[in-house]
């Protein structure tokens, strides 16, 4: 038997639920909340909607870019090593957080808002069946990414119509 701690390596053993554990689930919806609540409170009159409109923006920003590092927290458990795909899926998702946040306009901020949270919905799932991400963001990742896209999208239609966009 070798030493788990040698500089020769460690080896371990996991086995992965297929299910999203209860805490996962939690954490995963309770962190998508306040962009719902800042998309509702988006439709408030001035100065309410425009403040809670920004704030969603600046959450979800933010979300994106600790999801980013969740990626690549992931990485270091994948057996072989972190694989391209998974650094590139990450800097994709934390250059779209940041630039969320750093943009000047919230119109730029909420398209590249949406490039990221459809990416993950789309990405994790196939990362998911290649090992690359755990099983249950299979199932996961494409239910809780609809909230902040449905959000976003609910802010750019609010938008559309304070301006007096009619279809």
């Amino acid at each position: 038997m070798t030493d788990p701690t040698s500089d020769d390596g460690r080896s371990f053993t996991v086995r992965e639920p297929a299910h999203t554990p209860p805490l996962s689930l939690l954490l995963a919806f309770s962190a998508m909340l306040p962009i719902a609540a800042g998309a509702l409170l988006a439709w408030l009159p001035f100065p309410f909607g425009p403040l809670a409109e920004s704030g969603a923006v600046l959450w979800a920003g933010a979300i994106l870019c600790f999801l980013a590092g969740v990626r690549r927290g992931v990485s270091f458990r994948t057996p072989g090593g972190p694989k391209v795909a998974q650094i590139a899926t990450m800097l994709w998702l934390f250059v779209l957080g940041v630039g969320a946040l750093a943009t000047l306009t919230l119109e730029v901020a909420r398209v590249l808002l949406l490039l990221g949270y459809v990416s993950l919905a789309v990405l994790d799932p196939l990362a998911a069946r290649r090992g690359g991400a755990p099983l249950f963001f299979e199932r996961l990742r494409p239910v809780q990414m609809a909230i902040p896209i449905i959000s976003v999208l609910a802010i750019m239609a609010h938008d559309l119509l304070r301006l007096g966009f009619r279809p």
